[in-house]
């Protein structure tokens, strides 16, 4: 175990670690069921109570009470198919318990999160902002169309980029890639990765186009167990052509922000997620 908390994960072995984790809290008293699977994924529901096993109490609360938070609880959960009696009900993607949305969530909705001096250092907010959830990114692109891809959190003039557990950020063909207006104007195209399929890191490569079409920064927000994320985006800033555009990108770990939450949010990350504040 190293000064960084725990041994770096693969997000296969970070899943089976929270995987793990939740199926014993989840059996302690939280409505749930998991999906078939070596590496079953836990899938909370909501209880009688008016609380949910996914989610902090007071961050549930205040949901719930936000029409524009509480829409987010209804987007799909796309593996439904693997769940025992799938058509029972409707699972949702934030029941999940790996759901990098809804990590995001029960921390910036948490009430006076984003009036803490620490939270508003660290991310380089003012305070008292109100978190916008699965906003769109709108960028221009060829032939007058636009990209209405989400961007997971915006607060202020920051846009931000949850990772928790997913395998990576996708790729792009360069054909695609060139459909986006000032893609070749901010990217130097032969510095940015490549995969088998095209460009890697692609919403990386989205954020960073959103940040320079809205003049806005960007962060990605993962897990510091996690250095093939963390290697993924170092190498997108690489390519990034203006030191100004580059300055107001950067990388923010879930560990930064324990750090810097109340105990009640930074016990609950430490439960359910294993995530310790540094």
């Amino acid at each position: 175990m190293d000064d960084r908390q725990h041994s770096l994960l693969t997000a296969g072995k970070l899943r089976r670690e929270l995987s793990a984790r939740n199926l014993l809290r989840a059996s302690q008293g939280h409505l749930h069921e998991q999906t078939a699977g070596s590496t079953p994924s836990i899938l909370y529901a909501p209880e009688d109570d008016g609380t949910h096993g996914n989610f902090l109490s007071a961050s549930y609360r205040r949901i719930l009470a936000r029409p524009a938070w509480a829409a987010r609880l209804e987007k799909a959960y796309t593996s439904s198919r693997l769940v025992p009696r799938s058509h029972d009900r409707r699972r949702a993607e934030l029941d999940c318990a790996v759901s990098s949305d809804a990590l995001l969530m029960n921390i910036f909705c948490y009430p006076g999160m984003t009036r803490r001096a620490g939270i508003c250092a660290l991310l380089g907010v003012a305070p008292g902002l109100r978190p916008e959830f699965g906003v769109r990114g709108m960028l221009p692109m060829a032939r007058g169309e636009v990209d209405r891809t989400e961007i997971d959190m915006r607060l202020g003039d920051l846009l931000v980029e949850a990772k928790l557990t997913e395998g990576g950020f996708g790729t792009a063909s360069r054909e695609r890639l060139l459909r986006y207006e000032g893609a070749s104007t901010h990217l130097e195209l032969e510095d940015l990765p490549r995969g088998n399929a095209g460009f890697a890191g692609w919403q990386l490569i989205r954020g960073v186009l959103a940040a320079a079409h809205q003049e806005a920064r960007f962060v990605v927000l993962c897990d510091d167990r996690r250095p093939d994320l963390r290697d993924a985006w170092f190498r997108i800033l690489v390519a990034v052509r203006s030191s100004e555009l580059r300055s107001r990108l950067g990388l923010v770990t879930w560990q930064e922000v324990a750090a810097a939450a109340p105990k009640s949010v930074a016990g609950f990350l430490a439960s359910k997620y294993g995530i310790l504040g540094r």
